[in-house]
This record gives C-alpha cells, sequence and structure tokens, in this order.
C-alpha cells in the first residue's frame, strides 16, 4: 500500500526532463498541428467532443432552472480549468498519432490503463476541488457585490449587471479572481496531464515541471492561457456547439506544445 501512495507521486519514471524555451511560432505551431490531428480522425472525435457542448447545454439548463443564474458564467468559464483533464484521450490519440501508429477511438481510453491512471486520477482531484473552489468563491462575490439585488428575468438580471455599481464591481472582481484561478491551473496542469500520458512519472514530478515550464516561459505561457481562454469563449457560441471542435483542437494543440516544451 506504501509503495502504490508514493507511486503516485513518484511514478516509475525517474528521468529529469529538460525545459526548452519557446516562443509565439512553437503556439502556433502546436495549434496547427492540432487543427491538424483533429482533421486527421474528425469521426472518431466526435464521440469525445459531442460529451462537451453537452455538458455545457446542461450547466446553462441548471443555472436557469434552479434559479442559480449568477454561476452561469463561472461555470462556463470553468471549461478552462477542466479542460485538460477532459483532453486525456486527445492527448494519447495525439501521442499514437505522432508514432505513426493507426489510430482509432479506442485509443482515447487507453490512458485508463496505464501505470498512470493512478496519477491522473489524483491530478483530476485536484482540478475538481479547485473548480469547486472556484464556484464558491464566485457565488461569495455575488452575494458581497450584488447578492442582494431583485431580478424577476434573465434579460433583466443582465440589464442590472451592466447598468449599476455592483454589477460592475461583481464583473471586476470576479474576473480578477477568476484570472487567479486560471492562472493557477495553468501553472498546475500546462503539461502536467499529457506528461503523465506520455510517462509514468508520478503527480508530483508531474506538477513540478509545469511549474518548471511556466517559470521559463512566463510570457510565452501566459500567451497560450489566454489563446485557450479566448477560443473557449468563442466555442460557446452558439449555445455551445462550437465547443465540439475548439475543446479537441486545443486538446491536441496541449499535447504538441507539451512536446515542444519538455525534453527526454
Amino acid at each position: 500500500m506504501a509503495t502504490q501512495r508514493t507511486a503516485v507521486f513518484t511514478g516509475t519514471d525517474t528521468v529529469r526532463p529538460e525545459i526548452r524555451n519557446i516562443d509565439r511560432h512553437d503556439l502556433i505551431d502546436a495549434l496547427r498541428k492540432g487543427r491538424d490531428d483533429f482533421l486527421a480522425y474528425p469521426s472518431h472525435l466526435v464521440l469525445l467532443a459531442v460529451i462537451y457542448p453537452i455538458v455545457g447545454v446542461f450547466l446553462a439548463r441548471l443555472a436557469f432552472g434552479y434559479d442559480i443564474l449568477p454561476l452561469l458564467f463561472p461555470m462556463i468559464s470553468g471549461f478552462a480549468l477542466i479542460g485538460p483533464l477532459a483532453a486525456v484521450g486527445l492527448y494519447e490519440m495525439s501521442r499514437q498519432r505522432e508514432k505513426g501508429n493507426k489510430v482509432t477511438w479506442k485509443a482515447a481510453f487507453d490512458p485508463f490503463k496505464s501505470a498512470s491512471i493512478v496519477s491522473i486520477f489524483a491530478l483530476a482531484i485536484l482540478q475538481l476541488v479547485i473548480y469547486l473552489t472556484w464556484l464558491a468563491t464566485a457565488l461569495f462575490i455575488y452575494d458581497v457585490t450584488f447578492g442582494e439585488v431583485l431580478y424577476e428575468s434573465i434579460p433583466e438580471f443582465f440589464d442590472l449587471i451592466l447598468s449599476t455599481n455592483g454589477g460592475w464591481a461583481l464583473i471586476i472582481i470576479g474576473c480578477s479572481v477568476g484570472f487567479l484561478f486560471a492562472a493557477a491551473v495553468l501553472t498546475v496542469s500546462a503539461v502536467s496531464f499529457p506528461m503523465l500520458v506520455d510517462r509514468d512519472v508520478g503527480a508530483l514530478e508531474a506538477v513540478r515541471t509545469s511549474v518548471r515550464a511556466i517559470m521559463a516561459n512566463p510570457m510565452t505561457m501566459t500567451a497560450w492561457g489566454f489563446i485557450v481562454a479566448v477560443l473557449l469563449a468563442a466555442g460557446t457560441l452558439p449555445i455551445f456547439v462550437g465547443l465540439a471542435v475548439i475543446m479537441p483542437i486545443l486538446g491536441h494543440a496541449t499535447w504538441h506544445l507539451y512536446r515542444k516544451v519538455v525534453e527526454y
């Protein structure tokens, strides 16, 4: 039991990778390769990609149907927080294609049979805790800045948000705090999940490598975070359908970004 717990943090692969310096051209190339991976086998990705808009619509319906409309934006923006976990299967598909292997939809489930699955699960729990903490924080900010204002319809809610001091305080504070959460997730998971798909290094080493990648490329990785946020926002339109394309491309691109940053 003790050995299994230790493996979660250290894994069996003890080779310490080098971190490369990258620039905006590498980001563009990663996105291009991510697009190419998506186009190479879109029929296989439909089974996976359709999950994302369904989840998005579900979150929207949950917000409207159970009177938690103030949490709609935090829930949607949370895609950026849970995206690295949701794309684990896509990393494996890109890895197999990179090796020249024939890729089928079954490859997306290979990480769940790998030696790293316990470490992946541990990081998944961390991602979930961060996401739930973000939702709780967003609700607290709403209660403090805007909670006592009543509204009777969805248009009235958005009108109050955009036309009152409390609403603008909610926007400014919420976006600022949300940026901190996003920065934390980017630091922890920029390359950690694809690294665990690639090698059994353990959760601790995967997170440490991700932090090293951010520290070695602060401006470039920050730019990557903004690219992801903008594309995810665009993917929610119309009615989240765009996520069926955006999230797979970003998932594949993240694999290629990992390959550019981390060198064994």
